[in-house]
């Protein structure tokens, strides 16, 4: 069990990496003002979402499912495991967001603004916050 928990945490940290770069990246791209800077930063915005970001995912709900077999009956009735994984399912929707941006970046589409991708870029800091504090202190 302690080595699933260890990978899981390794695929935790490599998620919420690559979810704090990418919107960094989109303000940079936003703010790009050449052909050659914007095309650079769609390579790596979608190098870092399908080579980072979604292994990294998968890996932690595979991992984080498995962790969830080996004592389920404790798990199925813990409140704090049922807040953090409400969390961890608006990080995926988070997740997905970034993807949907990573293809209108690649399209040419996008009307956001730095600002915006600024705040943006904030919101899995809360959830990372919740996250820990749900899974440590088990407030309930």
């Amino acid at each position: 069990m302690l080595w699933v928990k260890a990978f899981h945490l390794v695929a935790v940290v490599c998620w919420f990496a690559a979810l704090f770069y990418l919107p960094r990246l989109f303000v940079y791209h936003v703010d790009a003002t050449d052909a050659v800077s914007r095309d650079r930063f769609c390579i790596m915005e979608r190098k870092l979402y399908r080579g980072i970001a979604m292994p990294s995912m998968i890996a932690t709900i595979a991992l984080g499912i498995w962790l969830l077999t080996y004592n389920w009956g404790y798990y199925k009735t813990a409140g704090w495991l049922h807040a953090k994984l409400t969390f961890v399912v608006l990080l995926i929707g988070y997740h997905h967001i970034c993807g949907a941006y990573v293809r209108k970046f690649a399209a040419g589409t996008v009307t956001k603004s730095g600002r915006f991708f600024r705040v943006f870029n904030e919101l899995p800091v809360i959830v990372l916050i919740a996250i820990v504090i749900l899974a440590v202190v088990k407030p309930f």
